[in-house]
């Protein structure tokens, strides 16, 4: 009897407990981490052979884009959530953009844009390029913060940007900023990923921050992860590669629009066929993620 008693006395105690172990773990949890990683694969799988601009690869990866805004309740930027576009480079192109808008709980007319290219090399001399790194993990973080958003609506209006012929010379980008109808004042920031989800040193570098004291005040006192380590740098004042203009973001830079970009160190898959979903590192990859949604919290709940 005096066992019964002492049994039914530690599942009274340790029951709340558990709960609230268990709720605390599901309020952590940002996103699903294994659609994250399934998205990247399907991606950058042979089907998709390697989202040349123009080719049907890209038709088929902007098809997957605007499924997966659809079922994660992203509204279309403007009437559709196509932006077709033409550029002229050896040949005639003709690229889309595709732009969802999730609205600001606060500040609905103030335009925080999250980018991520969907482009890549297409197939060359018979091998397809699969740019999982480049940039099926850019493009797959926007899904993660569209789920996000789902929970935890923005401050702010979010533009979640994926932009088609960065390969080509940024030409997506470069035609949404010219092209926008929201005045450049109200873009606040542009937050580009572009190679996210590999790397040897466990090292994300986010750049833009050397020439915005807001934005390095912000990144200065940032620290989430003990797991992978956010370096700022690649600015071309630390004797690094400088990636102002490396990505979209260069466009929004050109424009005065703040940005951060947020990416990793070439690899020797960079640009090659090998670039493969089996090469991205992906428990570094998810707590990229992470770090990148725990910024935008940053960005968006301050004054910029």
């Amino acid at each position: 009897m005096r066992k019964i008693l002492l049994l039914i006395t530690f599942c009274f105690i340790s029951f709340p407990a558990i709960l609230l172990a268990q709720a605390e773990t599901k309020q952590c949890t940002l996103f699903d981490e294994i659609e994250l990683l399934k998205h990247v694969k399907s991606l950058s799988s042979q089907a998709f052979e390697g989202r040349r601009t123009g080719t049907k690869g890209a038709v088929k990866a902007r098809k997957y884009i605007i499924n997966q805004f659809h079922a994660l309740q992203v509204k279309p930027l403007g009437k559709s959530f196509e932006e077709p576009f033409f550029f002229v480079k050896k040949k005639n192109y003709e690229g889309v953009n595709v732009l969802g808008l999730v609205e600001g709980t606060k500040f609905p007319k103030k335009y925080i844009v999250i980018s991520a290219h969907y482009d890549h090399e297409g197939i060359k001399n018979g091998k397809i390029y699969h740019g999982a790194d480049d940039n099926a993990s850019g493009l797959s973080a926007l899904f993660a913060f569209a789920e996000y958003f789902k929970k935890n609506p923005p401050q702010h209006s979010v533009i979640l940007a994926a932009f088609d012929s960065e390969e080509l010379g940024l030409q997506g980008s470069k035609y949404f900023v010219k092209n926008t109808k929201i005045p450049y004042e109200d873009l606040l920031i542009n937050l580009n990923m572009d190679m996210i989800s590999r790397s040897d040193k466990n090292e994300l570098y986010v750049a833009g921050t050397s020439e915005n004291k807001k934005l390095k005040y912000l990144m200065s006192n940032f620290n989430y992860s003990c797991n992978i380590k956010l370096l700022t740098g690649h600015d071309g004042y630390d004797g690094l590669d400088n990636w102002t203009y490396a990505s979209d973001h260069a466009n929004f830079h050109k424009q005065g629009v703040p940005f951060l970009y947020f990416g990793v160190e070439d690899h020797k898959d960079y640009h090659e066929p090998s670039d493969t979903f089996e090469n991205i590192h992906p428990e570094f990859y998810v707590e990229a993620v992470k770090t990148i949604i725990e910024v935008f919290k940053k960005v968006d709940q301050s004054n910029l």
